[in-house]
């Protein structure tokens, strides 16, 4: 019995017509293979080589590139030799023959301190009668280069204690058992004391000059930290440049101490984080970009479903960003941009400004200091981030977790000095230890011609 007896004539019709429908489409796929089958042959007889469109394509093969030759070896450097000692074989170990001669096979280095004991060097002054004159005659002392004052503790000793206390970050108690462990030598905590305070009193003049070339420069970056001064909690300020760090210990922490240490009369940069007292300062202002892209981050942190948080951060990073990348020889074009940049920047944030959105506190922050976020834009010398006072202050903030702060207001003011002194000193490329001695001789090395 066929599956179709029994069915009414439309059911059939409409069988015939939906068949008559699926040809047709079939029909039309038919033609349009056919004519891709027609280029395809064309194009292959021209020698082309050619892909169907319903071949899957191959994932591209994967390109191996040379690898970059590294300008120096990364292998351990060998050192300069002081001493060669040769190891050979006098006599043949199988039948006793006598050897000679040879060649190098190999070698080896080891490196090791001499076990030295420190030298106490006995000065004494001899008198003498003349009996022509019958007079006696006592020679004057002149240690100039060798100790400072009536010292007892050479200008070498010196400089390994204020090195060993300003770059070493070590207590008064810790130097005290290095030096007596190192060199045989103890070294009262009030003769410790007495030594920095001295290398200090040597150094101040260079720190004049350092504050002096500070106020000198193009921009200067700014901040502050906790420090602790008998117990009672103030602030240590650094103004650093590229290649100069100063510190001053305040107990304040007011704007007036920016005004007091950049004078009132700078008419560079000041480049800082948000902190409003830096508000009063009568100059150009360059906000911290390093700051405000931790806050987005931050921000997107505490909203990690928020997509319109994610997209305004990104946002403001990529003006942000193109800002970085602009460059310019021309005064009025980089004017030009940093106008532009400001109001991309308002754009962004006048949406949120007034409203209960997780981006209204940093919308505010912009918007209160737009005139002040694209300065390095205009004035290339300046850096768009406060990353130099942060590196500054790092030693100041390793050393507070160290010793807890200082005791009286000399010995902050010394240890402002050292750390103004080890962190210039450093940041030139200096050898401490060298140009601590040659201050401690009376010779300048950042004020040669001074000298």
């Amino acid at each position: 019995m066929s599956k179709f007896d029994g069915l009414t004539r439309e059911e059939l019709l409409g069988m015939v017509l939906d068949l008559r429908q699926s040809v047709d489409v079939l029909t039309e796929r038919v033609c349009a293979l056919e004519a891709e089958n027609e280029e395809l042959r064309s194009r292959l007889g021209g020698g082309g080589k050619v892909v169907p469109s319903w071949v899957k394509a191959n994932k591209p093969a994967r390109i191996e590139k040379e690898r970059k030759r590294r300008k120096k070896s990364f292998t351990r450097r060998r050192e300069t030799p002081t001493e060669v000692v040769e190891h050979a074989l006098e006599v043949c170990p199988d039948c006793g023959r006598k050897l000679g001669g040879g060649t190098e096979h190999h070698s080896r280095q080891v490196i090791e301190i001499p076990a030295a004991a420190a030298q106490v060097i006995e000065h004494q002054v001899i008198a003498r009668y003349c009996g022509v004159c019958g007079k006696i005659y006592v020679p004057k002392l002149d240690l100039t280069g060798q100790v400072v004052g009536t010292h007892r503790v050479g200008i070498r000793l010196m400089s390994l204690v204020a090195y060993l206390s300003s770059a070493g970050r070590m207590t008064k108690r810790t130097i005290q058992s290095f030096v007596e462990a190192m060199y045989g030598v103890h070294l009262g905590l009030g003769e410790i004391t007495k030594i920095l305070h001295t290398v200090a009193g040597c150094g101040n003049g260079d720190r004049w000059k350092l504050l002096c070339a500070v106020r000198g420069s193009p921009y200067i970056n700014a901040d502050e930290t906790g420090w602790r001064e008998d117990g009672k909690n103030g602030y240590i300020w650094t103004f650093s440049t590229s290649d100069t760090r100063y510190f001053v210990f305040r107990r304040s922490r007011s704007g007036q101490v920016a005004k007091e240490m950049i004078g009132e009369s700078y008419e560079g940069v000041v480049v800082t984080d948000c902190y409003a007292g830096y508000n009063g300062l009568d100059g150009y202002r360059q906000v911290c970009w390093a700051h405000l892209t931790r806050d987005g981050h931050k921000l997107m942190e505490d909203n990690p479903n928020d997509a319109d948080v994610a997209c305004w951060v990104k946002a403001v990073k990529e003006v942000y960003e193109r800002a970085k990348a602009f460059g310019s020889e021309n005064a009025k074009a980089r004017w030009c941009a940093r106008v532009l940049f400001e109001e991309e920047i308002h754009g962004l944030v006048e949406p949120h400004l007034g409203r209960d959105v997780p981006q209204r506190l940093l919308a505010e922050r912009l918007e209160k200091h737009l005139s002040e976020l694209f300065v390095f834009v205009e004035q290339p010398e300046v850096p768009s981030d406060n990353n130099g006072a942060e590196r500054a202050l790092r030693p100041a903030v390793i050393a507070r977790k160290v010793c807890g702060g200082t005791r009286s207001e000399k010995g902050s003011e010394t240890k402002m000095t050292l750390m103004t002194l080890f962190g210039t000193w450093k940041v030139r490329g200096l050898d401490a230890m060298d140009a601590c001695r040659k201050l401690l001789a009376g010779e300048s090395v950042l004020f040669p011609d001074a000298a």
